[in-house]
């Protein structure tokens, strides 16, 4: 898949297709560093579990995406939002969903907020902020339309999936179309499937930062960012069958969320009819979740980084950490 996109994208320029090989070669040569360890478990529901990076104050509890590890939200020592948080007042639990088999294939959307999220939440003895970042935001809303919450922080959450481009709708749509049967097969839907999805979204710019990294200069902290940014990209747990099927199915196809038809514990979720003070982060360069597709409720704050990039890049500390940071302690005051 990368080679075929990598020959449409720099067809009839040898110079751009040896420098994103050597960009490649480059990556996989690399050196592996060792992330820092995940926190202990504090808390389990089914094979979801909260890790406690410390902190001090209500609860913030971090909902990740179902794609990909939950690794993105404390990827390095420097770049770790959670770890960061942790030292600005707040008490961040991390959500980590497990790794699911096959025996997990019924499990959909609406099942991990019910089966795992809201017990994590009850458990808690008091009503937590919530944050949720891409996919997991979505899953954050819905349980904060059923639970109590101080506050619920949206970083770049789909919810109005008819508002994605009709070209990435489209792809979607065909990646499913030719993975539904494997997956309802497995029970899963392998990430490398999902990893061709992403990459169909913005190929200009999967082979740009392969070309950057080939004819780039050796920096060394440079390429261990690189590296442990794309491991993490090309790595994570399958989605059950369930998920998969309510994720293409019912969200990017019919738009169950968007048209407040999208049904949790019996209740038709309406971000409407959520209390809570809510801020919504969304940006205006984001190919995965663009800004329109965001739920549009709440205070609003409007970046230019990329969907990666808002959490873990070079500017993310000065454009999301701060103001996401200093949002969470005015909503501990009561303000």
């Amino acid at each position: 898949m990368f080679l075929a996109m990598l020959r449409s994208e720099t067809a009839g320029d040898e110079a751009r297709t040896r420098d994103a090989l050597a960009g490649l070669r480059r990556y996989q040569a690399a050196e592996r560093r060792v992330a820092p360890p995940l926190p202990a478990p504090i808390a389990t529901a089914g094979r979801a579990s909260l890790r406690d990076y410390g902190g001090s104050g209500p609860p913030l509890v971090v909902v990740p995406s179902l794609i990909n590890p939950p690794r993105v939200l404390d990827l390095a020592e420097d770049r770790s939002l959670l770890r960061w948080l942790a030292g600005e007042g707040v008490r961040p639990l991390l959500v980590d969903w497990g790794w699911p088999t096959a025996a997990d294939r019924a499990l959909d959307l609406a099942a991990h907020v019910e089966t795992m999220l809201l017990p994590l939440l009850d458990g808690l003895g008091e009503p937590p902020l919530v944050a949720g970042y891409c996919l997991g935001g979505t899953i954050a809303l819905a349980a904060a339309a059923l639970r109590p919450v101080r506050g619920l922080a949206l970083i770049a959450a789909p919810w109005r999936f008819a508002n994605y481009p009709a070209q990435s709708q489209a792809a979607l749509g065909e990646l499913w179309t030719h993975a539904a049967a494997a997956s309802e097969t497995l029970g899963l839907l392998p990430m490398e499937v999902l990893q061709t999805g992403f990459w169909r979204l913005d190929p200009a710019r999967t082979v740009a930062k392969y070309e950057a990294l080939g004819r780039g200069p050796a920096d060394e902290a440079a390429l261990a960012r690189f590296v442990a940014l794309e491991d993490w990209a090309n790595d994570g747990p399958p989605l059950t069958h369930g998920v998969a099927r309510e994720l293409f199915d019912d969200l990017f196809d019919a738009d169950l969320p968007g048209r407040s038809r999208w049904r949790v514990a019996g209740q038709a979720i309406d971000p409407a009819a959520i209390r809570a003070p809510v801020l919504e982060i969304a940006s205006t360069t984001d190919h995965i979740v663009p800004a329109a597709a965001a739920a549009g409720i709440g205070q609003r704050l409007d970046l230019a980084l990329g969907h990666v990039g808002m959490v873990v890049g070079g500017r993310a500390r000065a454009a999301l950490w701060q103001p996401l940071a200093a949002w969470l302690s005015a909503q501990q005051a009561g303000r």
